[in-house]
């Protein structure tokens, strides 16, 4: 999450102990047992009647509040089974402006990761200084707030407004507080004995508790297959035939359930930071779980190179110890920050916390290393607040939720309308929420509280306590919402060939997966980064730059093997 420019690697899926594990599997064909049989053309998702008042929207483009930037409003039907039924999501989009209008090609929409990243906002904060000059010379530059996320109204929360005086769930507010709280205590990475366990699963159903009590009737809404249908409607207000689409990390799941869905309607198709559809949850979390603690392994022995005399002890050897002493100590006691630390109010920062802000770290080893290697340094020392700090963003700025009334939107009467109080609060900040909502609705989960504790020793065999926390946060998904999705191989016959991006050493979505999707679309394509960190695309290698704009901007296929 990161400024001024908001790199897709920082607006992906959040650290072990925070999400759902996003990661790789298995290579194979485009076509083959098991798959199911493409649509035929007259089932096109979007041929029915009751959606053209949506397909026919044209957006109203106003200045956006930063300069350099127009925004406009989106509405979308909450359901797609009933569309009619007068309940909608209003989407914010924001475009900046071909460099060479006189040249340019159409639009070009991008998802910036997560889920829950908020594309408005990322696109304002400058990302779209993340394409290459062909790119950003050829397109209109477009994002959007997907369903549920950012300024969409309504928005997912899971905590309750500061205001709520809504006396009807009180009661439910009361009946939780007899439970244990997720903060009570020390949680270990590893939950070993009956006790850790029941208070892990305790913290988990509350989790989800309060995400039922103040989302309720959003979270079987905000899944990637309705995101992906709000793609095309987004696509068809922008006047485009076809889609040209680049996502990052959670945006290739994205881009890939739109090729599913409307594989004719791809012009071209950009997925850096490949995820596998293919994987069960477990898989995910082995895989992603694996790739952080190869990623801390790059950090100890390469920290010299990066970081210089920042780094934190003189060996890879000796940084591995104090990492794994933090862990144990953290583990034992919380460690120690400053009164102005955000996790000052939780005694400091347990393992948890330690190990979300060393995985975070992996995501751009050019930016991150150093500041973590200052910070390791100080937390052994007795010192966590700068560990507690890497982090932060910037506060953001109080935008008021502020929605147009839906009203005004270009769509079908009484598309503002929904549950009494949807769109009374918009949070300032709601990617933790939208994080979770979507990955646990769009993954099955068991709902055997003993099928977690099964995994847990392949998890650690695996990738020692990233892989054991990361099977410990699935379990707020536990009793999610069923999304109707299933680990499947790519079905999208009849879309050209589409452009996969793998980095080598990225730590949350494995290289496997980026091989694995190339092979799994029919034509797929794959670029190889040799480097490290999140994602390859904007994080300035002008070989992977040049190769997907020319892609990008002259559907140039990427040769067979081609590596940067």
């Amino acid at each position: 999450m990161n400024h001024p420019v908001r790199r897709p690697a920082l607006v992906t899926a959040l650290a072990l102990a925070c999400a759902v594990a996003l990661t790789s599997c298995t290579a194979g064909p485009a076509a083959g047992p098991g798959r199911a049989a493409t649509a035929p053309a007259s089932a096109d998702p979007a041929s029915r009647p009751d959606l053209k008042p949506f397909y026919g929207q044209r957006l109203r483009w106003t200045d956006c509040e930063t300069e350099g930037y127009v925004c406009a409003r989106l509405t979308v039907p909450r359901d797609y089974d009933d569309p009619g039924n007068g309940r909608t999501f209003v989407l914010p989009v924001a475009r900046a402006a071909a460099g060479k209008p006189e040249r340019r090609i159409g639009s070009l929409v991008f998802n910036p990761g997560g889920p829950g990243a908020a594309g408005v906002a990322s696109l304002e904060e400058g990302m779209d200084a993340s394409f290459g000059r062909a790119a950003r010379d050829r397109f209109d530059i477009v994002a959007f707030d997907p369903r549920g996320v950012g300024a969409s109204v309504p928005a997912l929360t899971c905590t309750a407004a500061d205001d709520e005086e809504d006396g009807a769930e009180e009661p439910e507010a009361e009946e939780n507080a007899t439970e244990p709280a997720a903060s009570e205590g020390v949680v270990p990475l590893h939950p070993r004995t009956d006790e850790e366990r029941t208070a892990a699963d305790a913290g988990a159903r509350a989790a989800a508790k309060d995400c039922e009590q103040h989302s309720g009737g959003l979270l079987r809404h905000v899944g990637t297959q309705d995101a992906a249908r709000d793609l095309d409607v987004l696509r068809a207000a922008l006047g485009e035939r076809e889609l040209t689409y680049l996502g990052w990390s959670y945006g290739t799941s994205l881009g890939t359930a739109y090729a599913e869905l409307f594989p004719r309607r791809v012009r071209a198709m950009v997925l850096d930071g490949a995820i596998d559809p293919s994987l069960d949850w477990s898989q995910r979390v082995l895989s992603q779980s694996a790739g952080f603690r190869r990623s801390v392994d790059d950090y100890a022995d390469h920290c010299a190179e990066v970081a210089g005399d920042s780094c934190p002890a003189d060996s890879p050897d000796a940084i591995r110890a104090l990492i794994e002493r933090l862990y144990t100590r953290a583990g034992r006691e919380p460690l120690p920050v400053s009164e102005d630390s955000s996790y000052a109010e939780y005694g400091g920062m347990d393992a948890t916390a330690v190990l979300d802000a060393v995985s975070m770290a992996m995501y751009t080893p050019e930016d991150q290393w150093e500041p973590l290697s200052r910070a390791l340094a100080a937390a052994d020392a007795g010192d966590a607040t700068g560990l507690g700090a890497l982090d932060e963003e910037e506060p953001a700025e109080e935008e008021s939720a502020e929605e147009e009334p839906a009203e005004e939107e270009p769509a079908p009467e009484d598309s503002g309308e929904g549950s009494p109080g949807d769109e009374d609060v918009t949070p300032v900040d709601n990617e933790g929420a939208a994080l979770t909502a979507v990955n646990c609705l769009d993954v099955p989960h068991p709902r055997d509280l003993d099928a977690y504790w099964d995994v847990l020793p392949r998890a650690e065999k695996a990738a020692g306590v990233y892989g054991t926390a990361g099977v410990t946060a699935e379990l707020t998904c536990r009793g999610w919402p069923s999304g109707g999705r299933t680990p499947h191989r790519v079905d999208a016959d009849g879309v050209p060939p589409v452009l996969v991006v793998g980095t080598t050493g990225d730590p949350s979505t494995p290289y496997a997966e980026a091989v694995s999707l190339a092979e799994q679309f029919p034509g797929g394509m794959l670029l190889t980064y040799e480097g490290m960190g999140h994602t390859a695309y904007g994080r300035g290698d002008a070989c992977v730059t040049e190769q997907v704009d020319a892609y990008l901007v002259g559907l140039k296929p990427v040769r067979p093997g081609a590596t940067c």
